[in-house]
C-alpha cells in the first residue's frame, strides 16, 4: 500500500546561499510578484522503499514501450500525425536506424496512492529540473535528513553515459536569456568534462552557418553539440533546414522528435490497451466518453493544455502551441498534498531508471511557475 506523504520541513538557515553555492541561482520566480520560490523547502515528499521500486519498474516499462513506439512510427511512416513535416521525415529515419547517440530523458507520472504510476507525458528532448533533482535536492537531503536515502544517482549516471563515447569536442547550447536552460546546460557540460570530454558552451543565438557547415563564436566547426533546444523550434526556423545536411551529431538526436511529440501517449495506448501504467490517448476527442485533457503535439511547461468536462472546458493554460495538432488523454485527477498537485518527474540516462524530482502547484497543471519539493526515502 502506497505511503507516500507531504511532510513540512523548515527551511535552512541561508539555504538560498547554499543552492547559490551548487550553481543553482534561479531558485526564485522573480517574473511574478511578489517574486515566489521555485525551489521550495518548507516541505518535501516522503516515500517508503517498495514505492520507489515500483516506481523505477514503471519507469524502465514505460522507457521500453516507448522505444517500440518509435520503431513503430517509423516502421509504419506515421510522421504527419505527430505534425512533423515530411521534408524531415528521412533524417528521423536514418537517426533511428543508426541508434543516434541519447543522453536522458524524464517522464512525467501522475501517482496517486494504492494505483500504479501512470504516465502524463515524456519530456524526451528537452528535459530540464537536472540540476536540482540531481545535486540540489541531494545537498539538502545529506544536511536536513542524513540517515534517509534518495532515488537519485543522476550525476554519477550522467559521467557515466557521457564516459560511453569516445572523448572530443562537444559544444553545449542552450536558448540565450533562459537562466535555467544555461545552468542546465553548464550543468551537464561539466558532466561530460568530468568523463573526460573537452567542453564549450555558448548560446544558440552564437551559431553561425558559413555554407557547408556549422561553426561557433571562434569559427570552429561543430561536430557534436548538446541542444537544450527543442526539436520542433528548429524545424521552424531559417537555418533549421541545413540540419537535413548532418553536417554535425546533435545530442538529442532527431529520433528523439518521437518521443518527446505527444502525440506518443496515443501511439503507446494504441499498442499497448489497457497497460496499467498508461491513461487512455486518442488523436481524436470523440474517443473518449469522461473527463479528458486536450494537449498540443509540441508544448511545454504545460502551455496550451485544457481539461474538458461535459463538452466545456473545466480549466485552460495560455501559450503559443497548438496549430501543429492535439492529443486526447483521459483525465485523471491528481492527488492532493496540504492544498498542492505533485507531478513525478522520473528520470533514465542511458535508457536506464536514474532518480527523481518532484514539481507540484495549487492547481492540476503543472506550469513554469510550479515549485521543485526534494524528496526523501523513509529507511
Amino acid at each position: 500500500m502506497a505511503r507516500v506523504r507531504r511532510l513540512r520541513v523548515a527551511p535552512r538557515p541561508g539555504w538560498k546561499e547554499k543552492v547559490e553555492a551548487l550553481g543553482f541561482d534561479f531558485h526564485t520566480h522573480l517574473q511574478v510578484s511578489p517574486p515566489q520560490p521555485y525551489w521550495d523547502e518548507t516541505a518535501c515528499y516522503a516515500f517508503d522503499m517498495g514505492e520507489i521500486e515500483r516506481l523505477e519498474a514503471a519507469t524502465a516499462e514505460l522507457h521500453r514501450m516507448a522505444l517500440e513506439a518509435a520503431g513503430y512510427v517509423v516502421a509504419k511512416e506515421r510522421y504527419a500525425q505527430l505534425g512533423i513535416p515530411p521534408h524531415w521525415w528521412g533524417l528521423i529515419e536514418a537517426s533511428w536506424r543508426r541508434e543516434d547517440f541519447s543522453l536522458y530523458g524524464r517522464f512525467d507520472l501522475l501517482y496517486v496512492p494504492k494505483q500504479p504510476p501512470r504516465l502524463l507525458e515524456y519530456n524526451a528532448d528537452t528535459p530540464t529540473t537536472l540540476l536540482e533533482a540531481a545535486v540540489v535536492q541531494w545537498f539538502w537531503k545529506e544536511e536536513v535528513f542524513p540517515k534517509a536515502d534518495q532515488w537519485n544517482r543522476l550525476h554519477e549516471a550522467l559521467i557515466e553515459r557521457w564516459g560511453t563515447l569516445s572523448p572530443r569536442t562537444l559544444h553545449f547550447t542552450y536558448a540565450g536569456g533562459s537562466l535555467e536552460d544555461q545552468r542546465t546546460a553548464e550543468y551537464l557540460a561539466d558532466t561530460a568534462a568530468q568523463a573526460g570530454h573537452h567542453v564549450h558552451l555558448l548560446p544558440i543565438e552564437a551559431i553561425g552557418w558559413d555554407g557547408l557547415r556549422f561553426l561557433d563564436e571562434e569559427l570552429r566547426p561543430i561536430q557534436t553539440i548538446f541542444k537544450l533546444y527543442p526539436w520542433e523550434w528548429w524545424l521552424q526556423e531559417e537555418f533549421g533546414v541545413h540540419l537535413l545536411e548532418e553536417t554535425f551529431r546533435p545530442i538529442e538526436p532527431a529520433w528523439k522528435l518521437l518521443l518527446s511529440n505527444k502525440g506518443l501517449l496515443a501511439i503507446l495506448w494504441e499498442l499497448f490497451p489497457g497497460h496499467p501504467n498508461l491513461l487512455p490517448a486518442y488523436f481524436k476527442p470523440e474517443r473518449l466518453a469522461g473527463p479528458m485533457v486536450q494537449k498540443p503535439l509540441f508544448s511545454r511547461e504545460g502551455a496550451n493544455v485544457s481539461v474538458w468536462e461535459g463538452g466545456a472546458v473545466r480549466l485552460a493554460t495560455p501559450g503559443p502551441y497548438g496549430e501543429e495538432g492535439f492529443v486526447y488523454q483521459a483525465y485523471c485527477p491528481p492527488p492532493v498534498f496540504d492544498g498542492y498537485h505533485p507531478v513525478l518527474g522520473a528520470w533514465v540516462v542511458g535508457g536506464a531508471p536514474a532518480g527523481m524530482g518532484l514539481r507540484e502547484d495549487q492547481g492540476p497543471i503543472t506550469q513554469n511557475a510550479s515549485r521543485f519539493a526534494p524528496h526523501i526515502i523513509e529507511v
